[in-house]
């Protein structure tokens, strides 16, 4: 019998130090601009690495659940959704890590999504309370609308009540590119071929005009603009 508890205890010990060396279930990455850094979430909490790899360095701390990063522009900053208040509210905090400051107090779920292009506002997505002219029916579980938020805080301006996700500028924040949200479907259905797929559409801000781009019957998502460096 004793040498049977010490067969099991080093097994756990075994797996607990392998399991230290390995990380699983690193979700929500995001690459700064420069393409030098990687930013990510992991047991709820903010990380950061170099994307040669080394060391992840957590610059959020606590029991709360924070994730969903995004970069500002110029790399000095990090938005990112946190539920220490409750529900998720939009945060920012220095790229290097410091003191969070609050942007959002809504009772809505609140997700960033990107900086604008002057890096003075936060676009983000919420549930709370679409125009009486939206077209879909009310689900702040189900559509989001766009805002932007000043990131010295102050009043949320609505952008878009499309039903918008994972919506990005283009270089001059004259577009932005999201995909939609149509009904309940599971996030993570694989192989799924349906009415309610997402597609990808462009939303031109001047004109207000939006241009659906994507035409598979299964999901499209989680599109970017790419960046081309001039040398």
């Amino acid at each position: 019998m004793k040498k049977c508890f010490i067969a099991i205890l080093i097994c756990f010990t075994y797996l607990g130090v392998h399991g230290q060396d390995e990380a699983h279930w690193l979700r929500n990455p995001s690459i700064s601009p420069d393409g030098s850094t990687i930013a990510f979430s992991y047991h709820g909490n903010i990380y950061y690495v170099d994307t040669d790899g080394g060391n992840a360095i957590a610059i959020t701390t606590g029991d709360a659940y924070d994730g969903y990063p995004v970069w500002s522009h110029d790399g000095k900053t990090i938005a990112f959704a946190s539920d220490r208040h409750g529900n998720f509210d939009v945060y920012t905090i220095p790229a290097q890590g410091g003191m969070p400051t609050r942007l959002t107090f809504n009772s809505a779920n609140d997700y960033p999504n990107d900086f604008t292009i002057d890096d003075k506002s936060v676009l983000f997505g919420s549930g709370r309370e679409a125009p009486a002219s939206s077209v879909r029916f009310p689900s702040p579980r189900l559509f989001l609308n766009l805002y932007t938020i000043p990131v010295q805080g102050g009043r949320p301006i609505l952008v878009s009540a499309a039903g918008a996700e994972s919506a990005h500028y283009n270089h001059d924040g004259t577009i932005i590119v999201f995909q939609d949200r149509k009904g309940y479907e599971d996030d993570l259905r694989k192989h799924h071929v349906s009415s309610v797929t997402r597609d990808i559409w462009i939303y031109d801000v001047a004109k207000n005009k939006y241009t659906e781009i994507s035409d598979f019957v299964g999901e499209n998502r989680e599109p970017v603009f790419r960046i081309e460096l001039i040398n």
